[in-house]
Formats: C-alpha cells, sequence, structure tokens
C-alpha cells in the first residue's frame, strides 16, 4: 500500500507546509491516539511528547496535544529534549505512546513526527499503516465525549531523569575528572542534558551550540557541520570533541588533534571493548552499507562479523531485535546500543568512547584509530521532480561503475527518504577508480533530472 505521510523516518517536511501543518498533526494526534488507545484500566491512556528547538515545534507539539486530548488521551510534555529521552520516557513514564518532533540534522524551516511504541522502539510499518487509515477519517468518529477528554501537564523533572539516565549507562565510579571536553549541541535537543551530563561525570565542559532561537539549530554547528567543534579544539586544547545533531540521536567525535572520527570507528572502539569485556551479543554488530570495507575487515581480524542493512536506523533496529545484537549503527554516528537504548543515542555513545580513553589512559587520537578506511566517496545530487534511478542513461553508468570495480570495492546508489536527493557511494582499494565511477554515476543523473525537469 502507497503511503501518504509516513517516509523513512516519521512525517516530515516543510513547516506549515502539508504534511507538516497543525491541521495534518492535528489528525495525527487524534489517529494514533486511537489506535495506541489502551484497553488498559489501570491507568488512563497516555502519550509523552518530546520537541527539539525549531520555531515551528510550539505550532506542532500544542496542535499534536489537541489531537491525542480530543480523543481520551493524557498528554505529557518533555519540553526539548533529545529523541532517545523520549523512547527512554515513554517506557519509563508506562505510556501508551511517545511522540518526537524534530527534522533531526536537517534545517530549522524543516520539522517531523516520530512516533514510539510503548517499548521505546519506532512503529513498524503495519503500525504507520494503521494511523494513515484513520489520518484522513470524519473527526467525528474519533472524538470522545467531552468526560473523557484527556488532560495535559509538563513534566517538569523530565531533563533530571534523562541526565541521571545516561550516567548509569557507565560502570560505576568511571568519572572524567581532568578531562577536558568541548560538546557542540547544535542548538538542538541536547542543549541542556548533554553538558549536564559531562560535567556531572567530572569533566571539564566547554560547550557551544547551546543558545538556540528557533532558527539557528543545526546551523554551521553540531555533527554535520563540525567545523566550529573542530576549531574550538584546536583553540582551548581540549581533549575530545563531541558533536550532537539537532535531536541529539546522532554523535561525530573530534579528537585532541582536531581530527574527525565518524560512527564506523566508534562502533569499532564499542565492540571491541565490549567483546574483551565479555558484554558483546551475537558476535559481531549490525551497520548498514554505508559503512566502509575497512571496519567489515577489521572486526573480521577480530572473529566478528558484520551484518548489513539498508540506510537507516529503523532497520538496524529491527535487525539487532531479530538476531540478538547489541551493537549497531550508521557511518553517520547513529549508534544503537541495546543494552541501554532502542533508539540512536548521540551522548551515550560518546560516554561509551569515552570511558575507553579513560580505562586505557591514551589520548582519542589513538584510542578511536582501530582500522584504515578503505578509499570511500559519497556525493548527493539534487533533483526537482522524476525518478532519475529509473532513467536508462543512469542505469547503464550504474552497471558500468560495477563491472570497473568488481570484487575490489563496493557501490551504492539510493534515493534519500527526508529529501529529493540522490546518493552516490562507492569505495575500493583504488582510490582514483572510486573517485571516476563516482563522478560517471552523478553526471548521469544530474542529466537525467535536467531531462525531467
Amino acid at each position: 500500500m502507497a503511503r501518504r505521510y509516513f517516509g523513512t523516518d516519521g512525517i516530515r517536511g516543510l513547516a506549515n507546509k502539508h504534511p507538516m501543518t497543525s491541521e495534518v498533526a492535528l489528525k495525527v494526534g487524534m489517529a494514533a491516539g486511537k489506535v495506541f488507545h489502551t484497553a488498559d484500566h489501570s491507568h488512563r491512556p497516555r502519550v509523552v511528547i518530546g520537541k527539539d528547538t525549531r520555531l515551528s515545534g510550539y505550532m506542532l507539539e500544542a496542535a499534536l496535544m489537541s489531537g491525542f486530548t480530543s480523543v481520551g488521551m493524557d498528554v505529557f510534555l518533555l519540553g526539548p529534549m533529545p529523541t532517545p529521552a523520549v523512547a527512554m520516557l515513554t517506557r519509563s513514564l508506562r505510556a501508551d505512546l511517545g511522540v518526537m518532533i524534530s527534522a533531526s540534522h536537517n534545517r530549522f524551516d524543516d520539522n517531523g513526527i516520530k512516533l514510539f511504541d510503548p517499548d521505546g522502539y519506532k512503529l513498524s510499518d503495519e503500525m504507520e499503516l494503521r494511523i494513515e487509515e484513520l489520518i484522513d477519517a470524519d473527526s467525528d468518529t474519533l472524538l470522545v465525549r467531552a468526560d473523557e477528554i484527556g488532560r495535559a501537564k509538563r513534566i517538569e523533572s523530565a531533563q533530571e531523569r534523562y541526565v541521571e539516565y545516561a550516567k548509569r549507562t557507565l560502570p560505576r565510579n568511571l568519572r572524567f575528572d581532568g578531562l577536558r571536553i568541548v560538546v557542540d549541541c547544535a542548538n538542538g535537543a541536547g542543549y541542556r542534558v548533554a553538558p549536564d551530563v559531562l560535567w556531572e561525570l567530572g569533566a571539564e565542559v566547554i560547550k557551544i551550540g547551546v543558545e538556540p532561537d528557533g532558527r539557528n539549530i543545526n546551523l554551521k554547528c553540531g555533527s554535520t557541520s563540525p567545523e566550529a567543534l573542530i576549531e574550538k579544539v584546536r583553540e582551548v586544547r581540549a581533549d575530545i570533541g563531541v558533536a550532537l545533531d539537532g535531536d541529539a540521536d546522532r554523535v561525530v567525535i573530534v579528537d585532541e588533534k582536531g581530527h574527525i572520527i565518524d560512527g564506523d570507528q566508534l562502533m569499532a572502539v564499542i565492540a571491541e571493548s565490549w567483546l574483551r569485556r565479555g558484554k558483546l551479543a551475537a558476535g559481531g554488530i549490525v551497520a548498514t552499507v554505508m559503512s566502509n570495507l575497512g571496519l567489515e575487515r577489521y572486526l573480521q581480524g577480530l572473529g566478528l562479523t558484520m551484518a548489513r542493512t539498508p540506510v537507516g536506523d529503523r532497520y538496524v533496529v529491527e535487525h539487532m531485535r531479530r538476531h540478538g545484537f547489541n551493537v549497531g549503527g550508521e557511518q553517520s554516528g547513529h549508534i544503537v546500543l541495546s543494552d541501554f537504548t532502542t533508539t540512536g543515542d548521540g551522548l551515550v555513545s560518546a560516554l561509551q568512547v569515552l570511558a575507553v580513553a579513560v580505562a586505557s589512559q591514551r589520548p582519542v587520537s589513538e584510542v578511536c584509530s582501530r582500522f584504515t578506511p578503505v578509499p570511500q566517496m559519497l556525493k548527493n545530487v539534487r533533483y526537482a521532480s522524476g525518478e532519475p534511478l529509473n532513467d536508462s542513461g543512469v542505469k547503464q553508468a550504474i552497471e558500468s561503475a560495477k563491472a570497473q570495480l568488481g570484487n575490489s570495492g563496493r557501490l551504492v546508489i539510493r534515493a534519500s527518504g527526508t529529501e529529493p536527493v540522490i546518493r552516490v557511494m562507492a569505495e575500493g582499494d583504488d582510490e582514483g577508480l572510486v573517485e571516476a565511477v563516482v563522478g560517471s554515476i552523478c553526471e548521469a543523473v544530474k542529466s537525467a533530472a535536467a531531462r525531467a525537469a
């Protein structure tokens, strides 16, 4: 069945344009509330709502709250909170549903609605389709009687609860005393809790990206724009830099030399550490098709496997749950540690890496240099209309590239699930060949896009 609202990561779009309007958000609240209206009479059905710092979050929060209460659900408002905090508090508060209002690493004028089930996991395709069926239904069929309308209240302790939860993911008595840490919160959802966690663990914390104004989320800061973090790490001679994205479910680390460390290296650090401690489950990790071949070879050297899934943390989590893995993630810094979280958690992932650095008493540049990446190139090609990947010229360019790479490399071409972009990635031992095949495919996509415009 074709989807009308949900994409690969909830519902997302330009604020105040369909489907990111108050009207749609209201109906999403009504529809999701109806689907998750519990039959358990021990408590009234309840939903928790968190958001990042986007200007449109106020608008969407109010609309969702109205929709949920109109179908008889009580609403717990968390305010600006990381996505993983919303998932955790959904479980902790015994809610029937969790909602995060965020467009993650996108610009401020985008926004989105992510839904979590009572266990804190993103909804299955089946549940999303059930909600879609009700979004366009007659509102009168969803509304409850006047005496059944839900209540709404703000949870004032939400931030403190998440701070304590994050600290408890570390071994007892582990401290970061003596560490100088720069943390870039992307002017987003983690701007309060992330610095608090690091400070309470004993670190000297220099914080940037902690002055949200509704419009500056992810603007020249955070995990997708780490230049400011690199500069600050070098300026204050920090031991490490930690950059979160707008909803704090991904992380990028910068070492003491100002070098960026991506999610592949971080997964290697955590996997080996957990292997040594007897904590790693299922004999390996789960990554996506975008993770570097160097990571796969490194894990093989440790006797570990690396399962690959399509891009998207929901696919990583699904594979982890199905096969019993407890470490998984993406090169972009979405890292899922299922012993602690049900979704990516940038801060908790950073804490695990810091724990390894403290225990080894080595600099972060050494701790996080586990393998030499195979030359890899990723380019994005925007298009205005059509489906460039169905173009015969593009298909021919892809087949030619596969033949040239042979068994010494990999090729991944996919349409983004969140924006009109074709992502072209190739990797292999021959860097010149990698650059050539990516360039040829990008040119083919541009030509196809121009013809469709």
